[in-house]
């Protein structure tokens, strides 16, 4: 009787086991069907930080003072103590020239009276401290009284000139310096210094004279990015630029909000300002504890089925 018990609780144990063995992968395989069916996205929260638009426009770079040296007698150039690019100072010598009644009568002078020490040579130094922008001749070349032999850009003069269209001008009125953004990425705080009388008959344009303060040289006629606020809210409620969707005619626009851990429904919005990664929200008001999809949103219907992932 005992050993009639004892096999029918293990008959009734290997069942047991049986039928829990193949219940599991009829869940998994439920699981697994559920996941296929939900949307992989990833979520970012509501923010509430600065946001401002800007006015992206072009600005030169520019000597605002050149110096003109000239030869100072006819004459045939000795020595030239500059090359293209060269930095110099104030007073120094830049060039030689000897002049041409001395080429053909120094030496006979010299012989006549030693003590006379006739050269017939004259120094041209710099008047500005500067970069030689410029050089017209060489040693040897024959000049002229008068004729311009370099040029030299006062390094004090260096700004950028800002072509400001008219209609912008409120903006700038009241500011007193601008970002300048150089092709490599540099950011430099430019000084409104003075505006140009004159307008641009073709362009409508008045150019404003800002003036900079770089670590190193730059050179003339880059071209920067000169970056004005046009609008500026210090507490604006603003999502990533991803988040936001929008139909063919781009005239209707929504988000993907998280309902709960794996609903995610459709909230239509109107945008504010719009920045290089981020929009403003202005309405519907959102909570700052809010979740939006930001990846995976697109082509996602109303109370979508979603899975979140890092």
């Amino acid at each position: 009787m005992i050993q009639q018990r004892h096999i029918i609780s293990t008959i009734l144990v290997f069942f047991s086991l049986l039928i829990y063995s193949c219940k599991p992968p009829a869940e998994k395989e439920s699981a697994a069907a559920t996941d296929e069916a939900r949307t992989p996205v990833t979520i970012a929260t509501i923010s509430s930080d600065p946001i401002a638009e800007y006015i992206e426009l072009n600005a030169v770079s520019t000597f605002l003072q050149k110096s003109f040296v000239k030869c100072n007698a006819n004459g045939y150039l000795q020595e030239v103590n500059i090359q293209l690019g060269n930095f110099t100072k104030q007073g120094q010598v830049l060039f030689t020239v000897k002049t041409k009644e001395s080429q053909s009568l120094g030496n006979a002078i010299n012989s006549l009276d030693s003590t006379f020490r006739f050269s017939g040579l004259n120094t041209i130094r710099a008047s500005d401290n500067g970069f030689i922008t410029e050089l017209n001749h060489h040693a040897g070349d024959y000049v002229q009284d008068g004729e311009q032999l370099a040029v030299i850009s006062n390094m004090n003069s260096f700004v950028f000139l800002l072509e400001l269209p008219y209609e912008l001008r409120p903006y700038i009125l009241n500011n007193k310096s601008l970002e300048l953004v150089l092709p490599d990425g540099e950011k430099l705080k430019g000084e409104i210094s003075s505006s140009l009388p004159i307008m641009d008959p073709v362009s409508q344009t008045q150019r404003i004279v800002l003036r900079v303060s770089p670590s190193h040289s730059i050179p003339e006629n880059l071209i920067a990015k000169v970056r004005i606020i046009k609008t500026l809210k210090i507490h604006a409620i603003s999502v990533p630029k991803t988040a936001v969707l929008t139909n063919e005619t781009q005239d209707d626009f929504w988000v993907m909000k998280l309902l709960d851990s794996v609903t995610a429904v459709k909230v239509p919005i109107q945008k504010g300002i719009e920045t290089g990664d981020r929009v403003e929200i202005i309405s519907p008001t959102f909570a700052p504890g809010d979740k939006i999809l930001v990846t995976g949103n697109y082509g996602l219907a109303d109370t979508a089925k979603v899975k979140i992932v890092q």
